[in-house]
This record gives structure tokens, sequence and C-alpha cells, in this order.
């Protein structure tokens, strides 16, 4: 038997749960022990897999719509946020509902409603048809907010008022590229109201300066997440714009042992909605073939938690 290759693996911190997926997955295993099964949530909680599978095994039921959902059972809207109709029709219905809405995409509601009440034009960055960005532009009467998704989009842009614009932005997006788009709309727009604080939420900036830091060093980069989670789709752009080639998987059933061959150096992360149990699964694939030493790159410390609603905080 030929020895096995040696393989350093650089394993990216921060990584995985941030606190407002933690928080939002409390929120669904807390209310179904509370008030048994079934608990409906409206969109899954956070985008991933496993997540959703293990929930939905504990008695959670995920709809996208409210009509799905009994009248007499509680139910969770997804951390990604909703329109304002939402809870609106929950509450004409007397349901018993629960907002696992991170409180970072809350900020944004937030400064969205706060420019609407000064009269200014609003912007939000973002990607069209992401919960989270539906939700951010639910909470305005129709046609209040405009979607910009590129720098073309932000160059085409044409304000009622160029001097009243402002801009928000989705909490997961890259970094970089939404400062591209900014960059653009302020060399148009120099008076554009700013967030008092960057909506791109810290942990978002965190895992993709992680995955900076360890895919300079790598020449293959694994992220671990679903297909449908922005922060983890992002990460792997991010790797890739840094030279290395980068693959989003749901775990290591899908790691094909072909895309790590001839390399010396891997690097391994998981998206913000990602369990830890999936980053030790692929280590594990990968200690099967290859001779491999980990390596802990930590780019940032982080202590952030959020409060649980008071229905479910007990």
């Amino acid at each position: 038997m030929s020895p096995r290759a040696p393989l350093t693996v650089l394993l990216a911190s921060p990584r995985g749960f941030c606190a407002g997926v933690d928080r939002a997955i409390q929120i669904v295993e807390r209310a179904i022990a509370k008030y048994g099964a079934p608990v409906y949530v409206r969109h899954e909680i956070v985008h991933n897999r496993h997540v959703v599978e293990r929930l939905r095994a504990l008695g959670a039921v995920f709809v996208e719509d409210l009509d799905e959902c009994p009248d007499d059972r509680p139910v969770v809207f997804s951390a990604h946020g909703v329109p304002k109709s939402v809870p609106a029709e929950a509450k004409a219905r007397r349901m018993l509902f629960l907002d696992a809405t991170c409180p970072l995409v809350s900020k944004v509601h937030v400064e969205a409603q706060r420019h609407f009440d000064a009269g200014r034009e609003i912007v939000l960055i973002g990607h069209g048809g992401h919960p989270e960005v539906v939700g951010t532009m639910g909470q305005l009467p129709d046609g209040a907010v405009r979607l910009i998704e590129t720098v073309e989009d932000a160059q085409a842009f044409q304000p009622r008022d160029p001097a009243n614009v402002a801009f928000v932005t989705q909490t997961t997006l890259s970094v970089d590229d939404t400062a591209d788009i900014v960059a653009a709309l302020r060399a148009r727009f120099p008076d554009i109201a700013a967030p008092h604080k960057e909506d791109i939420c810290y942990a978002t900036t965190n895992r993709q300066d992680a995955v900076k830091a360890i895919a300079a060093r790598a020449e293959v980069l694994l992220v671990i997440g679903s297909a449908n989670s922005s922060n983890s789709v992002r990460l792997a752009e991010v790797g890739r714009r840094a030279g290395a080639r980068a693959y989003l998987i749901d775990d290591a059933s899908v790691l094909e042992p072909r895309w790590v061959e001839g390399a010396r150096t891997v690097g391994v992360t998981a998206g913000a909605s990602a369990p830890e149990v999936l980053v030790q699964g692929v280590i594990d694939k990968l200690a099967a073939a290859f001779d491999v030493t980990v390596e802990e790159v930590d780019t940032a410390q982080e202590t952030v938690t959020f409060k649980l609603p008071r229905a479910v905080a007990g």
C-alpha cells in the first residue's frame, strides 16, 4: 500500500453559524419544545438543507405562505425577514407567531423606514428574489425602494431628485462587489445618505476576510453550505477571486477526491448557516484519502449574541 500524500488543511476561523442563525434555530427548537409539534415555519428558517431536515424531523413544517398555516398552530418567520404584510395578516388571523428575523436584518428595515419618513428615494443593493430583499422591500409601499444589483444598475439609476437619495444593502453580499456599487452611486450622487453602520453583517464580513486569508495560500477551497445560501455562494466567489479553485458543497458526501488531487494545501470554511459537524465530516473524508495536517487560521473573534423573543426565552 502506497503512503498517502501529505495535505495541509487550512481551516478558516470564523466559519459556520453566526449569532442570527443560532438564534433563529433556537427559536424553532424552543417553540416545538414549548408548544409541541407541528410548529410552522414560513420559508426555510435558514438556508441550509441539513438544518431544515433536522428541524423537520423534530416537528417543524416548512411553508412558503401563511395560507398554508392553520390559525391554531404557532408559526415562525425566518431569519431573512418578511414583508410587513405578513405579521399584519398573522395578527388579523390571531395567530401565535414568533419573528426569527436576524436583528441585523431588522436594523436595515429600520434604516429604510427612517429614510422613507425623511422623504428620500431609497436604493437597496441586493439580489432580486432573495427572501431578505423581498422582506426589506416589503417594509415600504410598492415603488418606494429601487433594487440595484450591479454597477451597471447603479450607473443607469435615474432618481426623481439626485440630491435626495439613500441606500441600504442586503446583509449577506460580497463586501468587495458592494463597495464597487456604492462607489458608483457616490460618484453620481455625492450627497447620497449611507447607513449609520455598515449593513453587510459582521459575520459575512468576517467569513469573507477569513476566506481571503486561506485562499491566498491554498490551491483548492471547499465551502460548506447550501446552494441557496447567499453568504455561502459569496464565500466561494471570494475564494475564486483570491486565486483558489473553489467548490460549494452541502457536505462530505459530494466531495470528489479528484478535486484535491495534486494539491498540497486545501482551504475549508463553512457558510453562516452550516453546522460545524459538516466541517468535521469534510476533514474526516480528506483524512481518509490523505495524510492530513489541520491548521486553523484565525482572523477575528466573534462574541456577538442576540436575545431570544420573550415567548421562548424562559
